[in-house]
């Protein structure tokens, strides 16, 4: 996009947030006072200044964050939801379809699957302090998209959110921003996890994000992703070397001074931000965040996708008799991808038990 940046753009830009919920010119901050959400705390000042800045969504309910007509693209979402972000579902509808497109709990949408903040700084989305998700997806549309948030949790959640967006003619061909959500805890013994099926039409699929709870002692990341490209069956067109190397690192995530601890990091198409580390007397497993940007390396497909990974360990890691170990770990995922149709149908979200994180 830097090279774009000098050029003469014909958008129109605009923005949504509780301030101005509409997005039309020249009507934001036109909350009155006394429908405001911080309306007490501007009540010396009244309309204009800060009276509406955020809403509640009670308990059980959808609230729908955006509603934009015409042609152009969403360029940068930012968001700080409170609350449980595993129980907060995000959804996208582009040009009218009833079918989401993107159906994810909030937080593994940007990176943080596990309830916890951790710095990200990375092309796609970043996650700053407090707790500011931002992403930078472009996510065209030719008519219109609608977004919304639903709150499955049993308490009201608070959400502070803008949505920026340029409105202008979208070419005859476009593709659609898609993300998908799957867990499965625990991942049966000897299965293959699934991070995208069902995909038809032609795209490009640009990133995975992973929440992986480790269930064994030892080493867990040996296992390959695989993907499955326009008919193949048993094996794929691509084929990976281990869970650490798709996330592009190497040997188990270590620390290379020490060996004694894994190291996190963050950049532009991949990194693991996060490591949780069990405690010494309750929690039993690390818990990992870890993300890959095919951003510059999109994975292109004319008809089909589907996409797996392996949980694998070791018996007797290090030892002469060492063999790999099929993992039962605490899985979850998101797929992100961009195809010529909207989604026509999606896989069932989990039920709320499903969603949790313990």
């Amino acid at each position: 996009m830097m090279d774009q940046i000098s050029k003469v753009l014909n958008w129109k830009s605009r923005s949504i947030s509780p301030e101005h919920l509409s997005g039309e010119p020249g009507k934001g901050g036109m909350t009155p006072l006394e429908m405001g959400s911080a309306r007490s705390a501007a009540r010396a000042l009244g309309t204009g200044w800060k009276v509406n800045p955020y809403f509640d969504i009670p308990a059980g309910q959808t609230f729908e964050l955006a509603n934009i007509a015409g042609s152009g693209a969403i360029k940068h979402i930012w968001m700080t939801p409170t609350g449980k972000w595993r129980l907060s579902i995000l959804r996208m509808y582009w040009d009218g379809q009833e079918i989401p497109s993107v159906e994810c709990p909030v937080g593994d949408f940007f990176c943080m699957g596990w309830q916890e903040y951790a710095q990200v700084t990375s092309a796609a989305v970043c996650v700053n302090p407090g707790s500011a998700f931002n992403c930078y997806w472009d996510m065209p549309f030719r008519a219109q998209v609608r977004i919304t948030l639903e709150n499955l949790d049993d308490v009201p959640m608070r959400i502070y959110y803008q949505i920026d967006y340029a409105l202008y003619d979208q070419p005859e061909e476009i593709v659609y921003f898609h993300a998908q959500f799957r867990r499965v805890n625990p991942l049966p013994y000897k299965e293959v996890y699934t991070i995208l099926d069902g995909v038809q039409g032609k795209g490009h699929y640009v990133g995975t994000y992973m929440a992986w709870g480790v269930n064994n002692n030892g080493w867990w990341g040996e296992g390959e992703i695989k993907f499955y490209l326009d008919g193949d069956k048993e094996y794929p067109t691509i084929c990976g070397t281990g869970t650490e190397d798709y996330f592009c690192g190497s040997y188990d995530f270590e620390d290379p001074r020490t060996h004694d601890r894994y190291l996190p990091f963050t950049t532009p198409f991949a990194g693991l931000p996060q490591v949780i580390e069990p405690d010494r007397l309750y929690a039993s497993q690390f818990r990992f965040g870890m993300y890959r940007w095919h951003i510059t390396d999109p994975i292109c497909f004319e008809r089909e996708l589907r996409v797996t990974i392996q949980a694998l360990g070791w018996f007797n890691m290090g030892k002469p008799d060492c063999r790999y170990l099929p993992l039962k770990d605490d899985i979850a995922s998101v797929a992100f991808w961009y195809q010529a149709q909207p989604a026509r149908s999606v896989p069932r979200l989990p039920e709320r038990d499903e969603l949790e994180v313990i």
